[in-house]
């Protein structure tokens, strides 16, 4: 299925969370406005946000609450005053009356320091979940609202400035009026086409469009930098095709019902645009794609960058690959024909690609003329009459457990960034994000960036070659905050006023030529790959570099009246985990230019993995519902990058105290209030379903495990909080994991 974001596939980016149609991790066009998750991408990338899995599940080594220490057992310094009140988070930037004091901090810190506020906390109706990450994006939704209500209220037949497209979009897309005045009018030249789809060229060519409309493809096509050579653009090509959010949802029992769910949807969706036999064309698409997700690669395969970076002629890949014709494929989606068979290609999974195009290759033209209708219709449903927008949301119900369709002007919101996001993302920066934000998170980084050198500096398991690589590769390392130094033009996108759905067409071929543009060029570093007013972050190892966008650097994460403590642990946590996505298991095998090289020792390496097993195996016997567990396989980065980014906010935190005694804020240490800003990040609920499926789509562990797991492997945490042994959470010395 097309969606707006049109690099399907963003090799390797590893954000601080994933959207799996939640909206978190993705840019504001696929917002939790979204009535159904988009397709799942088939590998860590800045669409994939899904929120972290929330959940006030206890761990499976979890014992009754005991009472928790009235104060710290170490603070040595005298009370400190207590700071303005930091926008609505308590005094000092912590909401203490969120905690659960009943509970021990060394049963269940996540309890501990959020249990309270967790037990009163509601999830809106129209989200799945909701907790920091999501009350600020919806804060954000609603600048953008207010952006463009002021934009929109004097629409123009044919806007010609940025500021009368976007007011125009967004101006159609709530006449909702005209919308149901138009049905499915707008659907007929698309159908039209599919119908006239009877043999392998022609569906070649008409997957090829799938870029920049609303088609289905069952590979996805990508232009992105090269993995091993980030100075030029590479064309990557992956396993695609499927409409349920993993492959696990094809083949595990446990998923029956959401199958089932997901074929009486097809069936709907045909039978609202008078598909022939809608209830056997539906059956026939499921069992297709089933077929499909049998030949796709596993998430947790997808994490590895050398297995995933096959390059090939496009001549070869139709030798690796015979049944579907690659160059009409390729040709349709806009690459240049001239020298098209001998163009370098990287292809994610062979053996995947291969099965599937056998699998095209033997299917029956109506039901590829049904599949493709389907999911035409599917994609295209924001755009149409409420039918289609009900029975859509009909599935997102019965897959995530969402219980109401968010308000139109969210859908709104969504449509009209997706189509213009970093437009909306130059007049939010203007407005929303004030110059000492960004002065003092150059700081911050400069800070985390220190600690992590001398973590390197005396790291115990790295051999000399390899710890002096490392530092070198820190020394490149580059942060961007806020939002990009330049611009996109958007002059040749078309808007018209009243035409929702070719507006909507439109932004996804306007997106779509803009990376096409990208051929033959110098790569552009300073492209980002989340819109300012995004609520994540995320690291690109073959840039080297990690992006904050302006809207995550607000309270709880980034709060300019806060203790410095909690900054530490709040936003100096997240800095740091972003950094040591660098070097951990994906991130170390690009080099100080961003290259895919393998530039550690062998033993290095062996003993690496073996730390990072043993932080795997703690994850894995993490129970975030009853029978259902972490995966620390698929979250093995993430779970590294959390106790590394927690490790590095207490050193910097400790450097910056510039040798004095730390300050005491109302019975709580400096080294406390650190660990209570990094648990504040991840107090959030999730609904079951959503637990499940991110569970198996997430590469983010679920917030409980997010915040105890990690802490209970750092010694500071002991001694802050008094944990003995005999408690849930007591690791002994030996059995604590430190990699950083």
């Amino acid at each position: 299925m097309a969606a707006f974001t049109q690099r399907v596939r963003l090799p390797y980016k590893l954000a601080l969370l994933l959207s799996a149609g939640l909206g978190l991790g993705a840019p504001l066009a696929a917002t939790q406005a979204a009535e159904t998750p988009q397709p799942a991408t088939p590998a860590t990338s800045t669409q994939a946000p899904s929120a972290p899995a929330q959940t006030a599940a206890q761990p499976v080594t979890q014992t009754a609450p005991q009472s928790a220490p009235a104060a710290t057992p170490n603070a040595t310094a005298a009370q400190a005053p207590t700071p303005k009140n930091p926008e609505g988070f308590g005094p000092w930037g912590f909401d203490l009356s969120g905690r659960d004091t009943a509970a021990l901090p060394g049963n269940n810190f996540f309890q501990y320091a959020n249990g309270t506020y967790l037990a009163h906390l509601s999830i809106p109706a129209d989200m799945t979940s909701y907790g920091p990450f999501n009350a600020l994006a919806e804060l954000s939704r609603q600048r953008v609202q207010g952006i463009l209500n002021a934009l929109s209220a004097h629409p123009v037949e044919h806007p010609s400035t940025i500021e009368e497209k976007l007011g125009t979009f967004y101006a159609s897309f709530m006449d909702e009026k005209a919308v149901e005045a138009q049905g499915i009018t707008p659907l007929k030249a698309d159908l039209d086409t599919i119908r006239a789809m009877t043999d392998a060229k022609a569906f070649a060519a008409l997957a090829g469009t799938a870029q920049a409309s609303f088609a289905i493809t069952p590979f996805s096509v990508a232009i992105n930098p090269d993995a091993k050579d980030p100075t030029r653009y590479a064309i990557n090509i992956d396993q695609d095709g499927t409409g349920l959010p993993d492959r696990d949802y094809y083949l595990k029992p446990e998923f029956a019902s959401k199958k089932a769910a997901y074929q009486a949807y097809i069936t709907k969706a045909l039978t609202l645009i008078n598909w022939p036999e809608p209830t056997q064309a539906a059956a026939a698409i499921v069992a297709f794609e089933t077929q499909l997700a049998q030949a796709h690669w596993p998430r947790a395969e997808l994490r590895d960058p050398q297995k995933t970076y096959n390059p090939m002629t496009v001549g070869a890949l139709a030798k690796a690959a015979p049944g579907f014709d690659w160059v009409t494929w390729l040709k349709a989606a806009g690459l240049p024909e001239e020298g098209l068979e001998s163009r370098i290609v990287i292809v994610g999974e062979p053996s995947a690609i291969t099965r599937e195009a056998a699998l095209v290759a033997k299917a029956d033209s109506k039901l590829l003329q049904a599949w493709q209708a389907f999911h035409t219709v599917s994609g295209a449903t924001p755009y149409l009459p409420s039918a289609f927008v009900q029975a859509r949301f009909d599935f997102t119900k019965a897959l995530s457990g969402q219980p109401a369709l968010p308000a139109r002007w969210k859908r709104g919101v969504q449509a009209t960034s997706a189509a213009m996001g970093m437009a909306l993302g130059k007049v939010y920066v203007a407005r929303y994000f004030p110059p000492e934000n960004r002065a003092a998170m150059q700081q911050l980084t400069q800070d985390l960036k220190a600690a992590f050198r001398t973590r390197l500096q005396h790291n115990s398991w790295m051999s000399k070659p390899t710890r002096e690589a490392a530092l070198r590769k820190l020394d490149n390392f580059e942060v961007l905050i806020g939002s990009p130094t330049t611009w996109r033009d958007y002059t040749p996108l078309r808007v018209t006023k009243g035409d929702v759905y070719g507006n909507a067409k439109n932004g996804m071929a306007f997106e779509w030529a803009y990376w096409l543009a990208h051929i033959g060029k110098p790569v552009d570093r300073n492209e980002w790959d989340m819109t300012p007013q995004t609520v994540n972050a995320y690291n690109n190892p073959v840039f080297d570099q990690v992006v904050f966008p302006a809207a995550i650097l607000q309270p709880p994460f980034f709060n300019a009246k806060a203790d410095t403590a909690i900054n530490y642990g709040a936003i100096g946590g997240v800095i740091g985990h972003e950094m040591t996505h660098s070097f951990d298991d994906e991130g170390r095998q690009f080099d100080e230019h961003g290259r895919l090289r393998d530039w550690w020792t062998k033993a290095d390496a062996e003993r690496f993995q073996k730390l990072a097993d043993r932080l795997g195996a703690q994850y894995n016997a993490f129970e975030v519902l009853p029978g259902v567990h972490v995966n620390g396989k698929l979250t093995m980065g993430e779970n590294i990058a959390d106790l590394g980014g927690l490790t590095l906010a207490l050193d910097a935190y400790h450097a910056s105290l510039n040798g004095k005694p730390a300050p005491v804020i109302d019975g709580l240490s400096g080294d406390q209030r650190v660990f209570l800003g990094w648990a504040q990040v991840w107090r959030e609920k999730l609904r079951e379903d959503t637990i499940k499926q991110l569970v198996v789509t997430d590469p983010h562990s679920p917030p409980q495990a997010r915040v105890n797991l990690p802490m209970h492997n750092i010694d500071a945490w002991y001694a802050a909080w008094g944990v003995k042994p005999g408690q849930a959470l007591y690791l002994t010395p030996q059995q604590r994991v430190k990699i950083w």
